[in-house]
């Protein structure tokens, strides 16, 4: 196993991913090595269903009791979300283990609880229970810090489970810039109507995207944070790395990134930011298209936002698995 600290300015120095040894040298103060403190994320360039749950392995120990494993089961026919084989082989790992969603706000099938489970049955999601949380309506939790956001509304059945698997399709957002880990718990747990008006209204303006979208994005994922506490943990896929969320379907702008691996935390801020990190450190031909796209809509705020609000560690070791 080969470690390395990786952190955003180590990567843009770089240039290019590279696993090696720890550096390290002499003896560091009690006082320096707590400031210094990092997150762990583990990598692995293995995208297959084995991969996936060898890195589900790496963070299971924060999971327990009735496990919500929220993912974006996508549009009709979407070419980018995560194959379903890959789900099919991961679930039996995950005890009390429930795909969860919620409905959504733009015009779509999924607009309606019957339209969306008409949506997971022509996607695929067939082999396992899906609870559509905001289907008999919401709950309020609370933004604890919130400038934008006191309580959010989130799927009432949110509040059946005692943790919370996050597994997320990485790639690029229309208005978010990118989609990680936070705007998988922060909008797709946030109700179809209310919630996620909630997140995505500024004044009179429904879809006002920017800065403030990102900050009001991030205080929707602190509600979900500070409720499930230490019980969640976080994998993310980057592949078929597209401009465009799974919310696109099949308008989805073609994948010009290569494929990189899947990442693995309970920390985060730390595997968002790792994530983002490895876009970056890929050559300019490459990742020029993802890198406008979430400079373009502010999306590094995310990032930023997150740490203001203590919401985990932008300085992580990445830790290959490979």
């Amino acid at each position: 196993m080969s470690v390395t600290d990786m952190t955003r300015r180590h990567f843009l120095k770089a240039g290019s991913l590279t696993l090696g040894a720890c550096m390290t040298g002499g003896i560091v103060p009690a006082a320096a090595a707590a400031a210094d403190a990092k997150a762990t994320v583990f990598f692995t360039r293995d995208l297959s269903a084995a991969g996936l749950c060898r890195m589900y392995e790496r963070v299971a120990h924060a999971l327990s009791g009735k496990v919500a494993v929220k993912l974006h089961t996508g549009e009709p026919n979407g070419p980018n979300i995560l194959p379903r084989d890959w789900v099919k082989t991961l679930l039996p790992h995950v005890p009390q283990a429930t795909i969860v969603e919620c409905n959504v706000l733009y015009p779509s099938p999924r607009q309606t609880t019957e339209g969306h489970r008409e949506t997971l049955r022509l996607n695929g999601w067939d082999f396992c229970p899906v609870d559509i949380m905001d289907a008999e309506g919401d709950a309020r939790l609370p933004v604890k810090g919130g400038k934008w956001i006191k309580e959010l509304a989130v799927g009432k059945h949110l509040l059946n489970y005692d943790s919370m698997l996050v597994l997320t399709h990485f790639k690029g957002h229309v208005m978010g810039g990118f989609g990680g880990s936070l705007k998988n718990i922060s909008i797709g747990c946030a109700s179809g109507k209310t919630g996620k008006e909630q997140l995505h209204r500024e004044g009179e303006q429904l879809w006002a995207g920017g800065p403030h979208f990102m900050e009001r994005m991030v205080e929707g994922g602190k509600a979900i944070v500070d409720h499930f506490g230490p019980r969640m943990a976080y994998i993310n896929v980057l592949r078929n790395l597209s401009v465009d969320c799974d919310c696109a379907g099949t308008g989805a702008a073609p994948a010009t990134a290569p494929d990189i691996g899947i990442l693995a935390s309970t920390d985060l801020l730390a595997i968002d930011q790792a994530s983002v990190d490895l876009v970056y450190a890929q050559p300019e031909r490459y990742r020029h298209d993802l890198v406008e796209r979430i400079e373009s809509r502010k999306g590094l705020r995310q990032l930023s936002a997150m740490r203001e609000l203590k919401m985990g560690n932008d300085k992580y070791k990445l830790i290959s698995i490979d």
